[in-house]
C-alpha cells in the first residue's frame, strides 16, 4: 500500500491499481481527487471535507463518513454511505474498521461534532480530529500535530500511548516553515525514544507501507 502525503489533513493511499482519499478538505490544493476510487471522510469541518470537490467527482466515487457529513453531501453525485464506531466495510479493494464517535474538544462556544477514524487494512489508522485510541494493534498512526484543539504533551502522548511502528505528520497547514521545524524536531525526539520511524512527509511525498 503506498501513502502519499497531500495538503494539510489529506491523504490519498494506492493499492493493486485502486485509490483511496482520506479527508480532502478546502487546503488540499489541486486535483486530489483525480483517480480516486474511494474516500473516506472523518467529520464536517472545511478543513476536511469540500462538498464542492465532491460534487464534481465522478459519480461512481464512494464515500464514506459519519451521519453529520453526510447531511451536507445531498447534492453529491456519488454513493455516500455513513459509518459509525465499530462498523467494518469494504471499499475499493481496501478493508476499513471505523472507531470514535467524536472531535476533540475546541473552542468553547464551538458545538463537538461526530468524527470517525479509519483503519485501513489493519494497518493504517487515521483518528480525524481526535486521539482516539483503537483497540487492536495499529502500525502506521496518522498524528495530528498541529491543531486549535492540541497541545504538543497531549501529541507526544498518543503516540506513546498507540506506540506504531511507524507514524506521519497529518493536519499540520496551519505551520510556518519555523513551525513545521519544530514539528520535525518533535517527530525525531520521540522517534529515537520509541526506535520507530516517525518523522513528516513534505506534501506530495510518497511512502511505501509493509
Amino acid at each position: 500500500m503506498k501513502l502519499t502525503k497531500l495538503d494539510h489533513a489529506c491523504v490519498r493511499l494506492e493499492k493493486n491499481g485502486k485509490v483511496l482519499v482520506i479527508d480532502p478538505g478546502t487546503f488540499s490544493k489541486g486535483p486530489v481527487l483525480d483517480g480516486a476510487d474511494a474516500v473516506l471522510i472523518t467529520h464536517q469541518h472545511f478543513d476536511h471535507v469540500d462538498v464542492e470537490k465532491l460534487k464534481a467527482a465522478s459519480p461512481d466515487l464512494e464515500i464514506w463518513t459519519c451521519e453529520g457529513v453526510a447531511a451536507e453531501l445531498t447534492e453529491v453525485t456519488g454513493r455516500v454511505q455513513v459509518v459509525r464506531h465499530g462498523d467494518g466495510f469494504e471499499t475499493a479493494g481496501f478493508g476499513v474498521k471505523v472507531f470514535g464517535e467524536w472531535h476533540a474538544k475546541n473552542h468553547p462556544d464551538m458545538r463537538i461534532v461526530q468524527n470517525v477514524g479509519f483503519l485501513v487494512d489493519d494497518e493504517l489508522f487515521y483518528p480525524g480530529d481526535a486521539l482516539t485510541v483503537p483497540d487492536v494493534e495499529v502500525s502506521t498512526l496518522l498524528v495530528p500535530t498541529g491543531a486549535p484543539w492540541l497541545k504538543l504533551m497531549e501529541m507526544v502522548e498518543y503516540l506513546r500511548t498507540i506506540r506504531p511502528a511507524r507514524a506521519y505528520s497529518t493536519h499540520d497547514a496551519l505551520y510556518s516553515e519555523i513551525g513545521l521545524t519544530l514539528v520535525d524536531n518533535w517527530l525525531r525526539m520521540e522517534a529515537e525514544k520509541q526506535g520507530a520511524d516517525i518523522r513528516r512527509l513534505a506534501v506530495g511525498e510518497s511512502t511505501t507501507l509493509s
